[in-house]
């Protein structure tokens, strides 16, 4: 057996793997959210998303917040598949997460603490 294969077949793998794995916790967090959510949930997102403007905004709130746009990228993908919410109500917040990652990256750039 050739060594080059064998690396090959370790990546695929290694990668089939992650997204199984990644595939499952994303199931799981759909089941979770389907069982312990209720009407003020999906209420609340509804207000946070009436138009893009807010929409974008919460999604750099958020994003500053837990400081990472990739986990609002999936909490907002699980909320799709949970009926929480609707595909247009997404894109202003995955672009407002987007948003949120460059400002924080910004501000720990211009070191604020000299103002």
């Amino acid at each position: 057996m050739n060594t080059q294969e064998l690396e090959y077949s370790a990546i695929i793998m290694g990668l089939l793997g992650g997204l199984a794995i990644f595939l499952y916790g994303m199931e799981l967090l759909t089941n979770a959210l389907k069982a312990s959510t209720g009407s003020r949930l999906k209420t609340l997102l509804a207000r946070m998303t009436t138009n893009r403007f807010k929409g974008v905004v919460a999604g750099a709130l958020v994003t500053a917040i837990i400081q990472s746009s990739s986990v609002t990228t999936v909490l907002v993908v699980g909320f799709v598949s949970a009926g929480l919410m609707h595909l247009s109500q997404t894109i202003p917040i995955i672009m407002g997460a987007s948003i949120g990652t460059t400002i924080t990256a910004q501000i720990i750039a211009f070191k604020i603490t000299h103002f």
